[in-house]
């Protein structure tokens, strides 16, 4: 089987390189030059564990090969980011399409086309299939269209695209059926054919469930900070109920998919996703909650930034809102960043970030943060205060302050 797949990002590089480890001759296919040069030297651009092995492996077997340009296959996989669109927040399909439109040349009778981006409800039957169809394809018969949602966590994207259940959304039943082949080539989960109606909803609700749980969190710690009491206590003891889970709060939510699909479904019926757009909004009011308590914290000085990834012990930063806090901080305050899963010109190294410092304000779980080198922090501040967002320091030696979604407020007395 020849597999291409369009788009070398955060799920079209893992499943490049899955098809490829599964002896399927891969095609990956990107507008990033650089990226693709690199790909075809074996050197990847993004932090996943095991990613780099298979696709050096890979390249020299001549079993993957990147490309700028789309080739003839038996299956073409669309991996391309999906944003919303700000004035409505609808699901923007402009990158979908092109990468379509792209492999219409190169598709002949029998192909299967799978769109894994993350689509809002209705797209692949109103928006994708007409443009196969415009080709003169018939959907069902001489080309197989579906949509199939990942459902992965970063850092452990291999493993889950391979063990978790794959939701495979044909436009029709014979789509799902042929959709299916492709992925039984290394998805040992449960496959599970549906319609591409249902599994396009059924992705976004995955996020939506995430998203407004984490969101009660969060008011939670809001609500905790003005009435004076330690919310942290309040969710360990409310979990130990046998059906409760409050999740953890944070500084606001990051990642492609909880920041951003909860509005695919809120832009198809405004008046009705209350809750959607109310949680969305709650999360999206973090980074100003956290910058509030950081200038009850210090009014005035150096913050060393610890971690700006949207999701620990990864590179990943997408719509991270680390970001937000830093731009809405900076021009009061002087902001040394540091993390060890990214590489920017303007990052710094820990110490480095932690000189003449007045505030730790930790943004990202990353593991290298959860045991702290107090002995360098003691060292490098004068009067050492740590702002924990991820209620990742459970304990400071004597002349450091910590602050945390459980006694924030202490800055209200």
């Amino acid at each position: 089987m020849k597999v291409c797949i369009i788009g070398q990002g955060y799920i079209g590089l893992p499943t490049a390189a899955l098809f490829s480890r599964s002896h399927c001759e891969v095609i990956g296919v990107d507008v990033n030059k650089e990226i693709v040069d690199n790909l075809n030297k074996g050197i990847i651009h993004i932090e996943e564990p095991g990613i780099a092995k298979i696709i050096k492996k890979s390249v020299k077997k001549n079993i993957y090969k990147a490309s700028l340009t789309p080739e003839k296959a038996d299956v073409f996989i669309i991996t391309v980011p999906t944003p919303y669109v700000i004035d409505n927040y609808s699901c923007d399909l402009s990158y979908v399409i092109n990468g379509c439109k792209s492999i219409v040349p190169f598709l002949e009778k029998g192909n299967t086309v799978i769109i894994e981006s993350t689509v809002a409800p209705m797209s692949t039957d109103e928006v994708i299939k007409p443009i196969f169809e415009k080709a003169g394809f018939t959907i069902g018969e001489d080309l197989y269209l579906a949509h199939c949602p990942e459902r992965v966590l970063p850092g452990k994207i291999l493993e889950e695209l391979v063990h978790n259940d794959r939701i495979i959304g044909g436009v029709t039943p014979e789509c799902s059926l042929k959709a299916s082949e492709a992925y039984r080539q290394f998805v040992e989960g449960n496959i599970m054919l549906t319609e591409a109606k249902i599994a396009e909803l059924s992705k976004c609700m995955e996020n939506t469930f995430r998203d407004v749980n984490i969101a009660l969190a969060n008011e939670l710690a809001k609500i905790c900070a003005e009435i004076g009491v330690n919310a942290l206590d309040v969710i360990k003891m409310a979990n130990k109920h046998p059906r409760v889970n409050l999740h953890s709060p944070g500084p606001g939510v990051g990642g492609h998919c909880l920041a951003i699909d909860p509005y695919f479904i809120y832009s198809k019926a405004p008046e009705t996703a209350k809750i959607i757009k109310l949680a969305r909004d709650t999360n999206n009011s973090m980074p100003d909650f956290v910058c509030e308590y950081v200038k009850k914290i210090i009014p005035a000085g150096k913050i060393a930034v610890l971690g700006v990834s949207y999701k620990g012990n990864t590179g990943d930063d997408r719509e991270s809102p680390a970001y937000e806090i830093i731009s809405k901080l900076e021009n009061d305050y002087e902001i040394a960043i540091h993390d060890p899963h990214l590489k920017r010109d303007n990052f710094v190294s820990l110490s480095e970030a932690l000189e003449n410092a007045d505030l730790i304000l930790i943004l990202c779980d990353h593991n290298e943060f959860k045991h702290p080198d107090y002995e360098l922090i003691s060292k490098k501040m004068s009067n050492p205060i740590i702002f924990d967002t991820k209620d990742i320091i459970y304990k400071v030696p004597k002349g450091i302050t910590l602050y945390n979604y459980g006694n924030l407020y202490e800055l209200n007395k």
